[in-house]
């Protein structure tokens, strides 16, 4: 391809690790260099101008989202993969904040590494073919992520190519895992707005630290501020704030988000001026908004606010004849991802997944054949499990747990070793694992 004429700078104070991919690197990329720390890498860059940077993301010395950010001020149009052990909110946050493009969790395969490496490439060439022509074309199933072809999916499709381009907020009601999120970034992907879209989730963000990661803070505004800091509002300054579980947000902030709302305007905590800003809203909840209302839970006057346009995101079991396209889907995008070849799926071996019921939606059914591919057997084995439950049990909570994932792995496992007569080195064969990981997870079974 020709990202042979790229060059790459790699970051990270493992000298394993930089020479892990370096040599994973090598043949698809012109130009490699490595530093060992944000040093070394910035004076690497003042030479040369780097396609991709991929960064450990906690190293010692200068923090490395500050140096990004600094090099976005710069105008550096270079895409950042970030690679870490330990991610959490917090850390997540601040990457999207200096711009990066993916976030891989160590330990990752060469694979894992190469997939995200390719799918930022793609970003920056639409990137630079929109900048060329912004009439962006968009063929009918260009919605990326939303597949469906039944009536339902059609008509969510021309309602996103409809209110895409205006400014007004949008509310996205649907259970979880409908793809909510994947709808709101359609609708950002085709609104021609040119900031970033930023995802919140209400609920995983504390109240006591909501509203400075939504607004801001000036220096020493509270215990621990020592630094100003911009809000996700400011960052979506230009384009999409996703306000996801917006149901959960505590009611002393649902009044500042109004005010934002009506005024056009934010005030970071602590400080006296506010400031305009130009974001779109989208807002989404897998509750049932008007029960939460009537409740007192949610301010009345905000949900018509935001409630100016509704979509609403149809459970699984309600398009269950979407369901051979998005196995196929699914199949493909995770066998490439996982760089296995694409196993063929026929549609006739498909009645156990048509007759289960899929809580957990479209999510659930991509967690299901993940799990497929990695253990190497048909989808229809992989939601035997629940089907198979005593009715009792099969509370939802249940479900969603790590009940099916483990029994699914354990049984198959178990499975493959009697058929293989108790040898582990064979039944490590065909499962693809190492007999090392066959022996530790039966160990672990036996202990239980």
């Amino acid at each position: 391809s020709n990202s042979r004429l790229k060059s790459i700078l790699i970051v990270d104070d493992e000298p394993d690790i930089r020479s892990f991919l370096k040599r994973g690197l090598d043949k698809h990329f012109g130009l490699i260099e490595l530093a060992q720390d944000v040093a070394e890498a910035d004076e690497l860059h003042q030479r040369c101008r780097f396609d991709l940077i991929i960064s450990e993301f906690k190293l010692p010395g200068r923090s490395v989202v500050e140096w990004i950010t600094e090099l976005r001020r710069q105008g550096s149009t270079a895409a950042v993969i970030f690679i870490t052990a330990h991610a959490d909110l917090e850390v997540a946050i601040a990457a999207l904040r200096a711009g990066a493009a993916d976030f891989i969790m160590k330990p990752f395969s060469m694979e894992q590494l190469l997939a995200a490496v390719d799918r930022c490439m793609k970003q920056q060439q639409m990137q630079r073919e929109q900048g060329v022509h912004s009439q962006r074309r968009e063929p009918a199933r260009e919605i990326s992520g939303l597949v469906g072809e039944c009536e339902l999916f059609k008509n969510i499709h021309d309602l996103i190519r409809r209110v895409a381009p205006m400014p007004s907020t949008i509310f996205i009601e649907g259970e979880s895992g409908t793809g909510k999120e994947l709808a709101a970034r359609a609708i950002h992907d085709l609104s021609g707005r040119d900031g970033s879209f930023v995802p919140v989730n209400c609920g995983a963000i504390t109240p006591e630290l909501l509203e400075s990661e939504l607004f801001g803070h000036i220096k020493g505004a509270f215990t621990g501020a020592q630094q100003a800091r911009e809000g996700l509002f400011a960052f979506a300054d230009g384009g999409t704030l996703f306000l996801d579980e917006i149901m959960e947000m505590p009611l002393s902030m649902q009044a500042h988000l109004l005010r934002v709302l009506e005024e056009r305007c934010i005030r970071p905590v602590g400080a006296n001026r506010e400031t305009p800003v130009d974001v779109r809203i989208i807002a989404a909840t897998n509750r049932d908004p008007e029960a939460e209302v009537k409740q007192g839970n949610f301010r009345e006057d905000l949900f018509f606010r935001l409630n100016v346009l509704t979509l609403r995101m149809p459970s699984l079991r309600e398009h269950k004849e979407d369901l051979p396209i998005l196995v196929r889907h699914f199949v493909e995008i995770l066998a490439t991802e996982l760089g296995m070849a694409v196993p063929e799926i026929l549609d006739e071996n498909l009645g156990r997944l048509m007759a289960y019921d899929w809580p957990g939606n479209v999510r659930e059914l991509k967690n299901v054949i993940e799990r497929c591919l990695l253990l190497g057997v048909p989808p229809e084995q992989c939601v035997a499990v629940p089907m198979g439950l005593p009715a009792a049990t099969t509370d939802r909570q249940r479900l969603k747990g790590d009940l099916l994932l483990e029994s699914v792995e354990k049984n198959h496992i178990l499975s493959v070793l009697e058929m293989e007569g108790g040898n582990k080195s064979a039944a490590a064969r065909i499962l693809g694992v190492s007999r090392k990981t066959l022996e530790r997870k039966v160990q672990a079974w036996n202990a239980v």
